[in-house]
């Protein structure tokens, strides 16, 4: 495994994150006294620390079992694409003080549960961040390449995780009490339509209105990585916050 992230400037961890609020916010504040560029970039680099170390922990008491083992790996590498933004722009890295912070999980089914949890924080903090970003394309193409790496491949690895401890829980009539082959029917037959319209929609010959009817009350969680390969994440994003914003008029 490759080495922990952190600071190679600071010996010992004992400082505290002049912005700590911000960061664990996960959003842009711009009425905070630093500057947007800076906020995006720490944000970013502070929230990878805390996936890392979060996994770590999953590692360090279970062992290296996957998908911990290869996101972890993978937590590394996106730490790895921003630190050269950083240089680039002169944005003091943040302090990686999460070690102290995180508890250790209980069970692998937790940790799973975990990391489901995390990933999607980490995708709803990249469409801010992305938000803020449209003005540095370099940026903007790490923090997509980010994002959609959260959504296609972490999130999904950690459902199943989730998924397999919790069908081997179950005996075979628990099963069908929770997952009639009516809702499973359903379910296929709702994802082939996103599919579907997802690639009409990236090819241009539907409009966004239109995929917002199809996505109507769908539980957007459901949605997997196909979507979002098909459309992008950042557009993704916006769609879906359009959604929201039509349901709460």
């Amino acid at each position: 495994m490759q080495e922990d992230i952190k600071q190679e400037e600071i010996v010992e961890q004992v400082q505290k994150n002049f912005d700590e609020e911000l960061l664990l916010g996960l959003r842009v504040d711009p009425n905070y006294n630093e500057p947007i560029l800076h906020q995006v970039l720490r944000i970013a680099v502070y929230d990878e620390y805390h996936a890392y170390e979060t996994y770590k922990k999953t590692i360090e008491k279970f062992g290296s079992i996957p998908p911990f083992s290869h996101i972890i790996e993978a937590e590394v590498r996106h730490y790895q694409a921003l630190m050269p933004l950083l240089q680039k722009y002169n944005v003091p890295a943040p302090i990686n003080d999460w070690a102290d912070k995180i508890e250790t999980p209980n069970s692998i089914l937790e940790a799973s549960e975990i990391g489901v949890a995390a990933e999607i924080d980490n995708v709803k903090m990249y469409d801010n961040l992305i938000s803020y970003s449209k003005e540095y394309p370099d940026v903007l193409d790490t923090l997509y390449q980010l994002q959609a790496a959260s959504y296609n491949n972490h999130l999904p690895a950690f459902r199943n995780k989730v998924a397999e401890h919790i069908n081997s829980a179950m005996d075979t009539n628990d099963i069908y009490q929770n997952f009639s082959m009516h809702n499973i029917d359903e379910s296929i037959a709702k994802m082939n339509e996103f599919s579907e319209m997802a690639t009409k929609f990236a090819a241009g010959e539907v409009s966004q209105e239109d995929m917002l009817k199809v996505l109507g009350n769908t539980n957007l969680s459901f949605i997997g990585g196909a979507l979002v390969g098909a459309i992008g994440a950042g557009v993704l994003g916006q769609i879906i916050k359009d959604k929201q914003s039509e349901e709460e008029i």
